[in-house]
C-alpha cells in the first residue's frame, strides 16, 4: 500500500499543478473537464488488482462508477453554496452532498446494470442542477503565481486522508473512496478564493463532460477483469476512457462556437 500512497502523492499534486495553469490559461471550463480524468483512481484501482486480485477490482471498479453520482452531488451542492457563501460554508455544503450519496449507495449496492443507468442519467441531468453564473462577478486573482503550491500540499494532505481510512473498507467502498473528490474540492475552494464563485462553479460544471470517459473508464474496467489479464483490461479501459474524452472535448469546442 505504501507504493499506492506514493503514486498519489506524486500524481496528484502534479496534476492539481497542471489543471491549475490550464484553468490560467484556457479558463474553468477546460480545467474541470481535464480534471475528471481517471489519473488517480485508475493507479487505485491497478494496484487493488495487484493486491487483492481481478474480482475484488472489478466490484471495486463498480463502487468507484457510483461515486460518480456522489461526486456530482459534491459540485451541485458546492456550486449552490457559492451562490450565497464563502468557501468555507460552499465546500462544507459539498462534502454533506458527498458523504450523503456515499451513505445511501453503500448501504444500496446496486449492480452494475443499475450503477450504469443511474449514472448515465445523472450525467445527462446534472448541468441543469447548477446554478447560473450570469449574475455572478468573478474577482481578479490573488498571489495567483504563489497559491499554485498551497493547492498541491492541501491535495496530498487529503490523498493521504483517503488512503489511510479506505484501505481496508471491502471492494464497494474501497471503489468509492478511490474517486474521493481530492481534486474537485482543492480546485473548487482555490478557485473561488481566488478568482471567484462563477470561476469555481464553471470549473465545476466543466467536471460534468469529463465524467463521461471517467464512466466508461470503471465500466469497461469491470467488464474486462474477469474475462483478461490484469494489464490487458486496463489498458483496454484507458483507451476507451482517452476514445470519449476525445469526443467530449470535441462536443466541448462545438458548444463553445455556438
Amino acid at each position: 500500500m505504501s507504493i499506492v500512497l506514493g503514486l498519489k502523492l506524486a500524481l496528484v499534486p502534479s496534476l492539481i499543478a497542471a489543471v491549475t495553469l490550464v484553468g490560467r490559461r484556457w479558463g474553468p471550463s477546460v480545467a474541470g473537464w481535464l480534471s475528471a480524468f481517471p489519473i488517480v483512481s485508475a493507479p487505485i484501482l491497478f494496484f487493488f488488482a495487484l493486491e487483492h486480485g481481478s474480482i475484488f477490482t472489478a466490484n471495486a471498479a463498480i463502487g468507484t462508477l457510483s461515486s460518480v453520482l456522489a461526486n456530482l452531488l459534491f459540485g451541485i451542492c458546492y456550486a449552490w453554496g457559492a451562490v450565497r457563501f464563502s468557501w468555507r460554508i460552499s465546500v462544507l455544503f459539498g462534502f454533506i452532498g458527498y458523504l450523503a450519496t456515499v451513505a445511501a449507495l453503500s448501504f444500496l449496492q446496486p449492480t452494475l446494470i443499475w450503477t450504469v443507468a443511474a449514472v448515465a442519467a445523472a450525467l445527462l441531468l446534472a448541468p441543469y442542477f447548477y446554478p447560473t453564473v450570469a449574475l455572478l462577478s468573478a474577482a481578479h486573482s490573488v498571489n495567483a503565481g504563489n497559491d499554485i503550491w498551497l493547492r498541491m500540499v492541501a491535495g496530498a494532505s487529503l490523498v493521504m486522508l483517503v488512503t489511510h481510512f479506505s484501505s481496508t473498507l471491502g471492494p464497494h467502498l474501497s471503489g468509492m473512496f478511490a474517486m474521493f473528490p481530492v481534486m474537485g474540492s482543492v480546485l473548487a475552494v482555490f478557485s473561488h478564493r481566488q478568482s471567484g464563485a462563477a470561476f469555481a462553479i464553471k470549473l465545476l460544471r466543466g467536471m460534468v463532460l469529463g465524467y463521461y470517459a471517467f464512466s466508461m473508464f470503471c465500466i469497461t474496467l469491470s467488464l474486462a477483469l474477469p474475462v483478461a489479464s490484469i494489464g490487458v483490461a486496463f489498458a483496454l479501459a484507458l483507451a476507451c476512457a482517452l476514445a470519449v474524452q476525445a469526443i467530449s472535448r470535441i462536443s466541448m469546442r462545438r458548444v463553445a462556437s455556438t
